[in-house]
């Protein structure tokens, strides 16, 4: 309030000295105003735009945040995925001793796989696809004639990404050409000689 009456008596002063003064110091004046009014005009615009970048910022970060804060959640459920995976694999070794078993680790298994696609985690498809070091870390390889080379051939571990990054890759067998048995010069020539 004080400030609105000291900003209306000063604007009552100035009315009076522009009114009393020669022409030439009026139009310098307003010349000196419209310069001032254009200073704070080009002040606040360029004000505006940082405030509205932060705003764009702000919003990708919080979005980029809620992005990837579960992936570290994800990368320690992983563990207990495999370790239902492996109960599978021996119940299904057991036979029909372990049938009831083995349903209720495949429903776990299937529930805990629905959440955590639900929430972005994907499994990398591995076997019989081009070997990828993107995906994939390749622990063995494996003589094939029956594939192409540089194949995975066997899937040791399952690899996931989340939110299409990899959060830990499939360890893989990778096929190779088998190798031709190469004869030494000496070998060939004891064969036609005989």
């Amino acid at each position: 309030m004080e400030k609105e009456e000291r900003e209306a008596e000063r604007a009552e002063e100035e009315a009076g000295r522009i009114a009393e003064a020669p022409r030439e110091e009026v139009v310098s004046t307003l010349e000196a105003l419209e310069r001032e009014l254009e200073e704070q005009k080009d002040k606040y615009l360029r004000l505006y735009s940082d405030f509205e970048t932060y705003k764009r910022r702000a919003a990708k970060d919080r979005e980029e945040l809620c992005r990837w804060a579960n992936e570290e959640i994800m990368k320690e459920v992983l563990p207990s995925l495999d370790n239902l995976e492996t109960a599978l694999k021996h119940a299904e070794e057991a036979g029909a001793a372990g049938d009831g078993l083995k349903q209720g680790v495949e429903m776990t298994s299937r529930e805990l796989k629905r959440t955590l696609e639900k929430f972005g985690l994907k499994p990398i498809e591995a076997l019989g696809q081009p070997f990828n070091p993107e995906l994939h870390h390749a622990i063995s390889q494996v003589e094939r004639e029956d594939v192409p080379e540089k194949t995975v051939v066997e899937e040791f571990r399952k690899g996931y990404s989340y939110n299409d990054k990899v959060i830990r890759a499939s360890m893989v067998a990778v096929s190779k050409k088998p190798e031709k048995e190469e004869k030494s010069p000496d070998e060939v020539d004891i064969k036609i000689l005989k």
